[in-house]
C-alpha cells in the first residue's frame, strides 16, 4: 500500500507493507522499481506517518514512532540503527558512526554507501549525516534536499537562543 503526501521538499511517496513503512520516495518516483501494491492513504500506518511528517515539517516533532520494516543487509540495518541515535538537530560523520559500529574510519565508505541505500529517508534520518569536515555530502534526494531538511531541524535550536 502507498500514498503520496506534499511537503516543503516535494511529493513524498510513503510505502507501508504488513502494517510497516518500507519507504519513503522522494520525487521523481521510480514506478516499477519495487513491488509497492496499491495506493490506499488510510491504512492506519500511512496515516499516522503521514501526520507524522506533517507534524515534523511543521518544526512540532523531533522524533518518530512508527513501525519500520526497512529491507537491507545485516550490514546496512546496523548502520540505520545507528543513524536512528543521531537526535534532531544533531549531526555525525560517517566516521562517527562506523566507530559506534566498532570499526575504523576505513569502513567510513561502507557506511556511506549503506547510509545511501536507506530506504527510509527522514525517519531513519540519513540527512543528518555529513562528511567529517563538516561539508554536506551525498543524498538520495539530493543536497539542496539533504540541505533543507538541516535548516529545518536547525532553526527551532537557534530559536531557542535567542
Amino acid at each position: 500500500m502507498w500514498t503520496v503526501i506534499e511537503s516543503p521538499i516535494g511529493p513524498l511517496r510513503l510505502v507501508e507493507q504488513d502494517g510497516a513503512i518500507t519507504a519513503i520516495e522522494f520525487s521523481p518516483f521510480r514506478d516499477g522499481a519495487r513491488p509497492i501494491g496499491p495506493e490506499d492513504p488510510d491504512t492506519p500506518v500511512l496515516v499516522a506517518a503521514a501526520r507524522q511528517l506533517t507534524e515534523y515539517f511543521a518544526g512540532d516533532r523531533h522524533e518518530f514512532d512508527l513501525p519500520l520494516a526497512p529491507a537491507g543487509s545485516a550490514w546496512q540495518r546496523s548502520v540505520w540503527a545507528q543513524l536512528l541515535g543521531i537526535g534532531y538537530g544533531e549531526t555525525a560523520s560517517y566516521g562517527d558512526i562506523a566507530a559506534r559500529l566498532g570499526k575504523t574510519n576505513a569502513a567510513s565508505r561502507a557506511v556511506g554507501t549503506a547510509n545511501g541505500a536507506n530506504p527510509i529517508p527522514i525517519v531513519i534520518p540519513c540527512h543528518r549525516v555529513i562528511g567529517a569536515n563538516g561539508t554536506l555530502t551525498g543524498y538520495a534526494g539530493g543536497l539542496d534536499r539533504k540541505q533543507l531538511l538541516l535548516e529545518l531541524e536547525s532553526e527551532p535550536l537557534q530559536d531557542a537562543l535567542f
